[in-house]
């Protein structure tokens, strides 16, 4: 297989094994684009494999041609992203406890209530961060004729367990959409844009869409899932767009730099916006509540 000189790394195309009939799309020079894959799996020539090895690993069969609808799912897909989102909000949840400390401070009987209750609430309010994220790469990447399925990565979902438990602080790999494909650089960098976008547009209908649901009814319960919600999609999309390893900001990089630094400009600007208050005020602004 020839290489292209614009790519950093090339691999064969899984679908060359299964069908010859998968698209090429054109590239800026106007010709066409070699076989480029989205996801960097573990494997040699890869500089991060030492840590996706130990943390981030999702491999094993990847490919099976899709049939049917565009919106399809595969049984083994549906299983990983529910695992992926029960373990993400199980790891809040204990955040949330204080972890081991927590557990130390009160009986068994009163911990796991709590963490049942603290469990549920992240699933509502932050992990749709996360799943939206990863569908949004799954359906711009079968837009542009590739093969997508996400992939849970147990090692890294029972190490993020672990250390949420033990120091009460969250740090996890749930995993990531496997993407395959004949698409040139711009078509790899939107698809890697999709996920901090929808959280950007997430956070938005979190001010936007909960201050009119607080204009209307006011609960502290609400409240407080609207303020996790925007937290959430704030941080998600600002570590997704930092250009290092396997994460979205170094694909959109390579693809445009100066979208790449709007991008990250503005999810900064929302996670400071999230620190410092401003975006919960505007959040009271909306909701007709009077600040102090």
């Amino acid at each position: 297989m020839s290489r292209d000189p614009r790519a950093s790394r090339l691999e064969d195309d899984p679908f060359d094994k299964i069908d010859d009939n998968i698209p090429n799309f054109s590239n800026s020079m106007g010709g066409k684009s070699q076989h480029i894959r989205v996801v960097i799996q573990p494997g040699e020539a890869n500089p991060f494999e030492p840590f996706l090895r130990g943390f981030f690993d999702v491999r094993g069969p990847q490919v099976t041609k899709h049939t049917g609808s565009f919106f399809h799912f595969s049984e083994r897909e549906i299983k990983d992203l529910a695992m992926a989102t029960i373990a993400f909000s199980v790891a809040i949840a204990l955040v949330r406890l204080g972890g081991l400390g927590g557990l130390l401070e009160v009986s068994l009987g009163i911990y796991l209530p709590l963490l049942l209750k603290f469990t549920l609430f992240s699933m509502l309010a932050l992990a749709p961060a996360f799943v939206l994220h990863e569908l949004a790469h799954k359906f711009v990447a079968r837009h542009y004729g590739c093969w997508a399925e996400f992939r849970a990565d147990p090692r890294g979902l029972k190490i993020g367990l672990i250390i949420a438990f033990l120091i009460g602080f969250v740090f996890m790999a749930p995993g990531a959409v496997m993407v395959a494909g004949r698409i040139g650089r711009k078509e790899n960098g939107i698809i890697s844009l999709a996920g901090p976008l929808t959280n950007i547009i997430l956070f938005f209908v979190g001010l936007i869409g909960g201050g009119l649901i607080l204009s209307i009814y006011y609960h502290q319960t609400i409240a407080d899932l609207i303020i996790f919600w925007m937290w959430g999609n704030a941080i998600l999309g600002a570590f997704n767009m930092l250009p290092f390893g396997p994460l979205d900001g170094g694909k959109v990089k390579t693809w445009s730099e100066p979208i790449f630094w709007a991008f990250l400009a503005i999810t900064i600007l929302l996670v400071i916006s999230v620190f410092n208050g401003f975006a919960f005020g505007i959040l009271d602004t909306i909701a007709g509540i009077p600040t102090i």
